[in-house]
């Protein structure tokens, strides 16, 4: 057991008490996962959830709970509605965030996601304990995912490790700087301002930002074409 969670676990009689966010904008998909976890750990664990269906819930969450009891455990989907401020536009943003404020909180993402770039892409920027693919969830799986992250191991759904095992369908990858640089893009910042969040200049920005256009096969200069495209090859 990690410092945190000797920190923050609590045993209540015979069971551990467990603090967990869970963050999709389907409630269905939250019942389903509470269900599966209170079916099959309740004789073992006591569990305190909080739910969120968008980033301005979950920032709330977070914010609250950071310097008082840090959750122990986070689900969360990659697409989410964004925070009103603009400053969370999806899952992996309330990702870095939960990591800014307790880098020891074990985190399991769920999406329905399957594109290798899109799947690379969130490995690349939130490198999650457990990363499952919804379309290849069960209850069992759930539960397997649960014990192994838990007990410091990671879990990936069969998708997430076929994409180890396959080429990438561009026969390229990018390196985690061009990702950041298409990652920040897309979430609206400027170029000129790239910098505050990469740490490159600005002209090696527009460097790697010349070079992934034309892997892309771009002619045209505009940002909002290489953000369409990353999108549509599921790189952000």
């Amino acid at each position: 057991m990690n410092n945190h969670q000797s920190q923050s676990v609590e045993v209540i009689g015979m069971k551990t008490k467990l603090k967990i966010l869970m963050v999709d904008d389907h409630p269905f998909i939250i019942e389903g996962y509470k269900n599966t976890l209170e079916e099959n750990f309740e004789a073992v664990y006591e569990f305190d959830i909080d739910v969120a269906t968008n980033c301005d819930e979950a920032s709330h969450f977070i914010m609250k709970n950071a310097s008082k009891e840090p959750y122990d455990l986070a689900m969360v989907d990659i697409s989410l509605p964004p925070s009103s401020d603009g400053q969370l536009t999806s899952g992996e943003d309330v990702v870095l965030l939960i990591k800014e404020h307790d880098e020891d909180t074990k985190v399991i993402i769920l999406t329905m996601h399957t594109q290798n770039n899109r799947i690379h892409n969130i490995l690349s920027m939130v490198n999650p304990d457990g990363f499952l693919i919804k379309s290849d969830l069960t209850s069992s799986e759930l539960v397997r995912a649960f014990e192994d992250v838990l007990a410091g191991r990671t879990y990936f759904s069969h998708t997430v490790n076929d994409h180890f095992r396959k080429v990438l369908s561009n026969d390229f990858s990018l390196d985690q700087k061009n990702l950041q640089i298409l990652y920040h893009l897309g979430r609206g910042v400027q170029t000129k301002n790239l910098g505050e969040y990469i740490n490159l200049s600005l002209s090696a920005i527009e460097k790697r930002k010349n070079h992934i256009k034309e892997l892309f096969g771009l002619k045209s200069s505009n940002d909002q074409a290489l953000i369409e495209e990353a999108r549509n090859r599921g790189f952000i």
